[in-house]
């Protein structure tokens, strides 16, 4: 709905394609997009926690702290030509006033949520690029051994989330999950399939859609061990990437990154244990549970894209309605 939707909308539409949106509109200043203030519009928040990370980190401070201070960050001269104490956003991610941000990103991996494997060849081209960042101001040894650091950091995170995962997926494939997808309102995108069968890991019927289809991931209609599931992978993995990323090993740990994926997995566990105690007993006692019309409908579920879709398009999802890119900015 767009209400919901309107923070995401306001990166994510427009504001991309723009010079104004990092150069600012009325003064268009270079000075001014080289400020990593100018980055923190857009990115941060709990699933793409960039601002946090670098603001809370050892770079972060130095910036903070001497920003005010143009012997120490004399924001008129180019990045190419810059004289900073320490990095801001700008000189690591547009390295030399590069425009493409993610050139100067490691392994990036829908923001750390992949299980990739960090060390394959594929990636020894930007993982030397990185280095080479790091050692205008450290020596590239240091420079690898943190690399190294978040590597160990993203395989760890990694485990938790399988063993996350696998709890949920063998709760629904018990016929425990509450509720299961054929039970609830359709995704946004107006199928029925099981919101954790991302791409075409899984095969089968099973798990709900054809052999192929992906699930969506709900962050809301959907059982409380699917959203826990969500969280571990969207909040905290992402924390743990972004906080190794930018040197903020606070985000890293404490600040709800390995030890908020640490109370997610507990919290799936005690939900699938309590789902298996709750189903033995009504199995023993006779009880048919049938879940909650409110899981089907509401006022709230109306205004999602995949109600309107099944209504309006029956037998298809928001994919077939899909022909090109920004078919759905009108209609």
């Amino acid at each position: 709905p767009p209400g919901d939707t309107a923070g995401c909308t306001f990166c994510h539409t427009s504001p991309e394609e723009r010079c104004s949106t990092c150069h600012q509109r009325h003064q268009f200043y270079p000075a001014v997009a080289r400020k990593s203030e100018q980055c923190k519009t857009c990115h941060w928040g709990k699933d793409h926690r960039d601002w946090e990370a670098y603001d809370i980190s050892i770079h972060g401070t130095v910036y903070q702290v001497n920003k005010w201070d143009p012997t120490r960050f004399d924001m008129s001269k180019k990045l190419a030509d810059a004289d900073y104490v320490g990095p801001t956003c700008q000189y690591c991610h547009m390295r030399g006033g590069h425009h493409n941000v993610q050139r100067l990103s490691t392994v990036y991996t829908s923001m750390g949520m992949s299980n990739a494997d960090r060390g394959a060849p594929l990636w020894k081209e930007k993982r030397d690029t990185w280095v080479s960042v790091c050692d205008d101001c450290h020596s590239p040894r240091f420079a690898r051994e943190n690399l190294q650091a978040m590597d160990e950091a993203c395989k760890d995170a990694g485990l938790k989330y399988t063993e996350t995962f696998k709890v949920a997926e063998n709760l629904m494939l018990d016929g425990m999950g509450e509720p299961m997808p054929k039970d609830l309102a359709p995704d946004w995108s107006g199928q029925h399939i099981w919101s954790l069968k991302i791409g075409a890991y899984h095969e089968g019927d099973k798990y709900g859609g054809k052999k192929g289809e992906s699930g969506e991931f709900r962050m809301s209609n959907c059982s409380d061990i699917e959203r826990v599931c969500f969280e571990s992978v969207g909040y905290w993995m992402t924390y743990i990437f972004k906080g190794m990323a930018h040197g903020s090993w606070n985000d890293a740990t404490y600040c709800d990154g390995s030890f908020g994926m640490d109370r997610w997995l507990v919290k799936a566990k005690a939900a699938s244990e309590q789902a298996r105690r709750f189903t033995a007993l009504e199995k023993k006692a006779g009880i048919n549970w049938v879940p909650s019309e409110f899981w089907r409908k509401g006022d709230y579920l109306d205004q999602l894209s995949g109600m309107k879709i099944v209504k309006e398009f029956p037998g298809k999802t928001i994919f077939d309605l899909c022909p090109e890119p920004g078919w759905l900015d009108t209609h």
